[in-house]
């Protein structure tokens, strides 16, 4: 109903600003829930992070920028090798590290897989008691599983 009393120019004003407001509290409740709403499909399983799952990947750590390609040190601080890369066990536990021994550049490096309880967090440096280059290249060299894949024919 069109009050007589009333411009149009000032009807359309309201009506701008409450559309503004509309829009602005639809914005807001949208990003609220944003965070929980995830695509969902009839019988498929939700992908990607919460929002609250953010936070505590935020407040995590990166083991690429801990861990890997950090030295790894003895009792006698010399650098026996690098962390090259961390072993998930079947049942997602942390088991091996994978220390790169010796080489340049790769070319003679000699791989060994080291259990994650023997290797010590001081002082920001990892270290492997009672090791030495020596002994871990007298390790058995860590080869990752070959992928067996079917021949189609």
């Amino acid at each position: 109903m069109l009050l007589t009393n009333q411009n149009p120019v000032s009807l359309m004003r309201k009506g701008t600003l409450r559309g503004i407001a509309i829009m602005g509290f639809a914005a807001t409740l949208s990003s609220f829930c944003a965070g929980d709403l995830r695509a969902q499909v009839a019988g498929s399983t939700t992908i990607g992070a919460s929002q609250e799952e953010m936070k505590l990947v935020a407040l995590g750590w990166s083991a690429k920028k801990k861990i890997l390609g950090k030295a790894v040190y003895n009792d006698k601080k010399e650098k026996i090798g690098t962390v090259d890369d961390i072993i998930i066990a079947p049942d997602r536990a942390v088991s091996f590290a994978i220390i790169g021994v010796g080489g340049f550049v790769g070319i003679g490096k000699h791989d060994v897989a080291i259990p994650v309880n023997q290797i010590r967090e001081e002082k920001d440096r990892f270290v492997l008691p009672g090791a030495t280059k020596e002994t871990l290249k007298a390790l058995p060299e860590f080869q990752y599983a070959k992928n067996d894949k079917t021949k189609r024919g």
